[in-house]
């Protein structure tokens, strides 16, 4: 039989339309769509895609499943590993971990395993029957700190291990970046609450409103002073204190980080104001600072929220830019203006508003420390952009009110908490994963840290009570 070449495409909303609406743009396979990409397949043996999973997904056994149309089973498989199937389906760069190392990826184009992964994930949702029973207790509790990636996988991994977690999460809805950073039309708010609500079924307490840092500390936690005392800690507080350039005329008003505006418009629901009681200002001509996922997300909310025109500027080529090539090509089919080989250096305004960027060309030359070509000023090339909001969105650092407001917690560069192999951090019965340990990575990684830590603690705890 021969091997399709191509990928199944997947159905999504015109572009035209989606921009003006927060739906989901790619509409997800039907069952017919999912068992003709599964049959791209070619099973092997040992499956480079499993090494390249971050949470090691038994990538083949299913897929052999949806061909074989036994979805159940399939979703079960990848629920062996991975926790939040239906938001990795949508957001986990694929291209660049389990597909980059497909075998068939060689000759063709790789199978897509990340729209088959969505898939199951979906039909469970609307068929299948989920399990939340824990079988088994274990004396040991544990105190999450996030509800993150990271801080929810951990959660899952020690519950189902039988052991008494309980999650704080800071804002009043937990799911952490999955909310507050990524819109609605990459990842459904639907979605990541209901594997809330699986969690809270399991038996896992998630209490929301509570600032460890504020409220109580790490070490309250683990001493027990003015909250319950816990056994061990997972921090899980990703990387959400944004970065700035430093610019002249930064300060303007219509400038925003892009974590305060995704965050008002996707966690405080800003899209649907005045239903919801959190103002937005978008004006007719947007500009985002930036070349990643989060700047792709910025761009196509501005103009979903009535902007005329939504540009990125970003310093290097296309070819340099960070964001997956699916977010690329979202982007532009919905109509953002690309000003590549652009760079601000200032901003100018009146009245204290935000009315223009002052731009310099760039060329690029060797390699820097990212290897990619370091970008360079063009000496008398400023010109300036018309502009009536910017967004800047140039990277995140781990915020410091965690590790500031616990003792003996060793940090690293950038605000990064230091970690051995396990997740342990230098600060006895503290562990820690995701973002605040590597820095701004991608949801999948987050996972796989957090399952490793769950791990460790496990066998902490194991050998504490031998």
């Amino acid at each position: 039989m021969s091997i399709r070449e191509e990928q199944v495409s997947m159905p999504q909303q015109d572009p035209e339309k989606r921009v003006e609406n927060f739906d989901e743009v790619p509409l997800g396979y039907d069952a017919e769509a999912a068992i003709a990409e599964a049959e791209r397949c070619l099973q092997c043996d040992p499956a480079p895609c499993i090494e390249g999973c971050p949470v090691g997904i038994n990538i083949p056994k299913f897929i052999d499943e949806i061909r074989n149309e036994k979805f159940q089973e399939a979703i079960d498989t990848i629920k062996e590993s991975n926790n939040l199937p239906a938001v990795c389906g949508r957001v986990c760069p694929q291209e660049e971990q389990c597909q980059e190392v497909c075998t068939l990826g060689q000759s063709f184009e790789p199978v897509s395993i990340g729209r088959l992964e969505r898939f199951a994930a979906d039909w469970e949702r609307k068929h299948g029957q989920v399990e939340n029973s824990v079988d088994n207790e274990e004396d040991g509790r544990i105190a999450v700190v996030g509800s993150g990636p990271s801080g929810l996988t951990a959660a899952s991994d020690l519950r189902h291990l039988g052991y008494d977690v309980t999650v704080y999460e800071q804002f009043h809805q937990a799911g952490g970046v999955l909310v507050y950073g990524i819109p609605e039309f990459r990842l459904p708010n639907e979605i990541v609450a209901r594997e809330v609500e699986n969690l809270r079924e399991t038996g896992v307490d998630i209490e929301t409103n509570k600032v460890v840092g504020r409220l109580f500390t790490v070490d309250d936690l683990l001493e027990g002073n003015r909250v319950d005392q816990f056994d061990a800690v997972f921090i899980g507080t990703g990387a959400g204190l944004p970065y700035f350039l430093n610019l002249p005329g930064e300060n303007l008003n219509g400038i925003y980080s892009a974590n305060e505006f995704l965050t008002r418009v996707n966690l405080m629901r800003a899209f649907k104001f005045p239903e919801y009681d959190t103002p937005v200002k978008v004006g007719d001509r947007v500009a985002t600072i930036g070349g990643g996922n989060v700047a792709m997300d910025s761009a196509r909310t501005a103009l979903r929220l009535g902007a005329e025109s939504s540009m990125i500027i970003y310093r290097r080529s296309e070819d340099e830019m960070p964001a997956r090539d699916e977010e690329i090509q979202h982007a532009r089919e919905e109509g953002i203006d690309f000003r590549l080989l652009r760079n601000p250096k200032r901003f100018l305004g009146d009245d204290g508003e935000v009315e223009s960027i002052e731009c310099v060309e760039m060329e690029l030359g060797e390699p820097d420390e990212s290897g990619r070509p370091r970008p360079t000023s063009v000496e008398g090339s400023e010109f300036d952009i018309p502009v009536d909001t910017v967004i800047m969105a140039i990277g995140n650092a781990p915020h410091p009110l965690v590790t500031r407001t616990t003792d003996g917690l060793e940090t690293g560069e950038g605000g990064t908490i230091k970690t051995d192999e396990g997740g342990k951090t230098s600060r006895e019965r503290v562990w820690a994963g995701g973002d605040i340990v590597t820095g701004a990575a991608t949801v999948i990684r987050a996972m796989g840290a957090g399952k490793t830590a769950a791990g460790d603690i496990h066998d902490w705890l194991c050998q504490k009570d031998s």
